[in-house]
């Protein structure tokens, strides 16, 4: 008896522990810890009610960026100003998931490059290589042909850190990967603002980004351009 009620002490001393560690981890968490959610920020628009990707309270826009694209011209966020757009990053001579992309990239082009207040922008991440006459190619032997889909090449260090910081899009070299390069197959939606959006999951969480690779992610995406489109 004496042995049954030293167990059952013992355990009531772990349970106090426990629940004093718990309460003690709650109290000491950095309540400025990264915290992604969806929210609706007031002043901004959500007729399409489409999700803002919110960080610490704060809209995410897309990055500030001046880079030269296929035709030999400076491009910058400025010249999407009052525009949709879709970002991505590739490489011209990526033999893997790049080609599937461009190509699903070019039936979001079909359906909607025609429009002055929608663009594309793809980002190489092998600019020493991927030059605007190397680009310019490229673009060619896809068939596109609209004005506002920018091939995109310039300071590598700096599209790095603009696909992993600014859009927490991994992006970098991996000499053990066919193509020598290591990327995610993601498109990112922009907004006429420069926020970027997405559209919510059932629990009410933002997707984010859309799978490149995969065309019904491809149609839920041309579906949340249209919204944007007429937000």
């Amino acid at each position: 008896m004496k042995n049954k009620y030293s167990y059952i002490g013992v355990v009531f001393i772990i349970l106090l522990f426990g629940i004093f560690v718990v309460r003690n981890f709650k109290h000491h968490s950095n309540p400025k810890s990264t915290s992604l959610k969806y929210t609706k920020p007031k002043g901004l628009p959500n007729k399409s009610g489409l999700a803002y990707l919110v960080i610490n309270d704060e809209a995410r826009k897309m990055p500030e960026f001046s880079f030269t694209d296929q035709n030999n011209q400076l491009i910058s966020n400025i010249d999407y100003k009052g525009k949709v757009f879709v970002v991505e990053f590739f490489f011209t001579s990526c033999p893997t998931i790049c080609p599937i992309m461009n190509r699903n990239m070019l039936t979001i082009e079909e359906e909607f490059g025609k429009r002055d207040n929608f663009g594309i922008a793809s980002f190489t991440i092998n600019p020493s290589y991927d030059t605007p006459m190397v680009l310019k190619e490229y673009a060619e032997n896809y068939g596109v042909t609209s004005l506002n889909w920018h091939f995109l090449t310039g300071d590598r260090d700096t599209i790095y850190e603009m696909a992993n910081k600014g859009l927490n899009i991994f992006a970098g070299l991996n000499p053990e990967v066919e193509g020598g390069f290591e990327h995610q197959g993601f498109f990112a939606l922009v907004d006429k603002n420069g926020y970027l959006r997405s559209r919510t999951d059932q629990y009410g969480n933002p997707k984010i980004f859309y799978q490149g690779t995969e065309t019904e992610e491809v149609a839920l995406l041309k579906e949340d351009i249209d919204l944007l489109l007429n937000e």
